[in-house]
C-alpha cells in the first residue's frame, strides 16, 4: 500500500455571500494542514471578489481556479425579466465546468483529488464523490434551523396541506412543533419555496434535492456552535453521519481588521457605551424607498446617535434635508467595517436584515438586534432572535416604520427589557468564545473536520 498526498477540491457557489465563508474555513484548514493542497473552484467574477490583496496570509498550499459561469458567449443576461437566470445557467453547466477545471488542478499539482468540500447546494457532489471514491464534505452557509427545515421539507409540506389554514397565508396555520427545536416557529417564517412561492423555482428544487442527499455525505459542517441551538444540533446529529459545528468563523479565524475609510471607529470613540445604533442591511438586501425614509425619520425623532451603512442609490429616498440635519447626530457611509463597528463598546443596537453572518457578528459584539427580515432564512433567524434566543426584537408588522423604529430603539436602549436582552446576548458571546477556545466544542469538531480533509486515502 502507498499513500497519496492530499489534494482537496473546494467547490463554491459563486452567488450572494456563499463563497466568502468557504474561503474563511479554507484558510484555517490550509494553515493547519500545510502538506495538503487546496484547490478552490469558482467563477472568475467570484474569485476576483474574494481573493483580495489584503489576504496576504493565504497559504502557498491554496490556489484558486476559475470555472465556466455557463453564460454562452455573446449572451446578454435578462435579469430584469428573470433574476435567477445567471444561477440557472451556472447550474446547467455543473458539474462539467468543475470537472474540466479539476483536470487543470491535477496537472498543476501532480496530485489526484482526494476529498471534495462543496457548498451544500451542490447535490450533484454526492454522486461525484462516490464516482471518484473520495469523501464528500458539504458546507451549509446559514444556520442550523434553516438546514433542518430543508431536511424536513416533505414532512412540512404534507403537514401544511392538511392544516385548517393551509391556503391562508395571512393567518398563522400553526407552530412547527413537530420538528425538534422549532416549537416557537410558524409556517410564515419559512423560506420561499418550502410551502409558499414557486415550488418549481431553481432554488426550491435545489434546496429540496439538497435535503434528500445530504445524509449521504461523509460529514456536514456549518458556521455555528453547538451551544447556540442544542436541541436542533442533537436532531441534526441523528440525521447525518457526522454533523460538525465549527464556528463562529468570525471568532475562530478572524480576518485582519477591515479598513475604515470613513472614520467610523474614531467617531464612535466619542460616544457613551451602548448608546449608538448601527444600521446595515448587508450587500444584497435593499429596503424599499418608504422604509429608507421611515428609518431616517425614526432615527431623527429618537435623537439616537447612529452609523448607517447605506448604498448611494438609496440616499435619494432620504427625507429632504435629512443629510444636513443629521450631521451632528450620525454618520451616513456607503460602506462600513461592520464587524469592527459591532465590537465597539459604544454600539448598543443593530438594525439588520438578520442574515446569518450578521447575526453571528452581533453575538460576537454583544449587540442586541432589531430585525427586519426580507427573504430566505432571514424570517427564521428573526423569529429565533426574538422568541428563542431572546437577543433582540422584530419590527412590528414586518416592515420598517417610524413608530416601529422609535418603539424598538426605546425598548432596547432605554427600557429594562433591553438590559435583559443585552445580558442574554453577552451570555451567548461567552458561549461562542468558549466554543472556539482550546477545549471548546467547535475546536473539537474542527479537529475532526481536519482529519477528514487531510487524511489521504491509501491505494494499492
Amino acid at each position: 500500500m502507498s499513500s497519496l498526498e492530499p489534494h482537496v477540491a473546494i467547490l463554491a457557489f459563486p452567488f450572494g455571500t456563499h463563497a466568502a465563508p468557504l474561503l474563511a474555513i479554507l484558510r484555517r484548514l490550509a494553515s493547519a494542514s500545510p502538506n495538503t493542497h487546496f484547490s478552490f473552484f469558482s467563477t472568475l467574477h467570484s474569485n476576483n471578489s474574494i481573493f483580495l490583496p489584503k489576504h496576504t496570509d493565504i497559504n502557498n498550499n491554496v490556489k484558486p481556479y476559475n470555472v465556466s459561469d455557463g453564460v454562452p458567449e455573446g449572451h446578454q443576461l435578462q435579469l430584469a425579466i428573470n433574476p435567477q437566470e445567471a444561477i440557472e445557467l451556472f447550474m446547467e453547466a455543473t458539474p462539467h465546468n468543475f470537472l474540466e477545471a479539476f483536470k487543470v488542478a491535477v496537472a498543476d499539482t501532480g496530485r489526484e483529488i482526494t476529498c471534495l468540500i462543496t457548498d451544500a447546494f451542490f447535490s450533484f457532489a454526492a454522486d461525484l464523490a462516490q464516482d471518484m471514491g473520495v469523501p464528500w464534505l458539504p458546507f451549509w452557509t446559514a444556520g442550523p434551523i434553516p438546514l433542518s427545515v430543508h431536511l424536513y421539507t416533505d414532512r412540512i409540506r404534507q403537514w401544511h396541506s392538511t392544516t385548517t389554514h393551509a391556503n391562508d397565508e395571512d393567518d398563522e396555520p400553526g407552530l412547527l412543533n413537530f420538528i425538534p427545536g422549532m416549537s416557537k416557529l410558524v409556517v410564515k417564517d419559512l423560506p420561499e419555496g418550502v410551502v409558499f412561492g414557486n415550488l418549481k423555482s431553481i432554488f426550491s428544487r435545489m434546496l429540496h434535492q439538497m435535503g434528500s442527499v445530504l445524509p449521504r455525505a461523509t460529514s456536514v459542517f456549518i458556521n455555528s456552535f453547538e451551544e447556540l441551538e442544542p436541541t436542533v444540533t442533537q436532531d441534526l446529529k441523528s440525521k447525518f453521519r457526522k454533523y460538525l459545528n465549527v464556528g463562529p468563523f468570525n471568532l475562530a479565524s478572524p480576518l485582519p481588521p477591515a479598513p475604515d475609510p470613513s472614520g467610523c471607529l474614531a467617531w464612535l470613540d466619542n460616544h457613551k457605551a451602548s448608546s449608538v445604533a448601527y444600521i446595515g442591511f448587508g450587500s444584497v438586501t435593499v429596503p424599499s424607498p418608504d422604509e429608507v425614509k421611515a428609518v431616517a425619520e425614526g432615527l431623527e425623532a429618537s435623537g439616537v446617535a447612529f452609523v448607517w451603512s447605506i448604498k448611494d442609490n438609496s440616499k435619494t429616498h432620504l427625507p429632504e434635508g435629512f443629510i444636513d440635519r443629521s450631521k451632528s447626530q450620525g454618520m451616513l457611509v456607503s460602506w462600513a467595517p461592520q464587524r469592527e463597528i459591532l465590537s465597539h463598546g459604544s454600539v448598543g443596537v443593530f438594525i439588520t436584515h438578520c442574515g446569518w453572518n450578521s447575526l453571528l457578528e452581533s453575538i460576537e459584539g454583544g449587540v442586541p438586534v432589531i430585525c427586519r427580515p426580507f427573504f430566505g432564512d432571514q424570517r427564521l433567524n428573526a423569529r429565533m432572535v426574538e422568541d428563542v434566543l431572546e437577543i433582540g426584537v422584530k419590527v412590528e408588522g414586518g416592515f420598517l416604520t417610524k413608530p416601529g423604529i422609535l418603539k424598538c430603539l426605546d425598548r432596547l436602549l432605554h427600557q429594562d427589557k433591553g438590559k435583559k436582552i443585552r445580558e442574554r446576548i453577552k451570555e451567548l458571546k461567552e458561549l461562542a468564545t468558549h466554543a472556539v477556545g482550546p477545549q471548546g466544542s467547535s475546536t473539537h469538531n474542527f479537529k475532526t473536520l481536519l482529519e477528514l480533509v487531510s487524511s489521504p486515502p491509501s491505494v494499492e
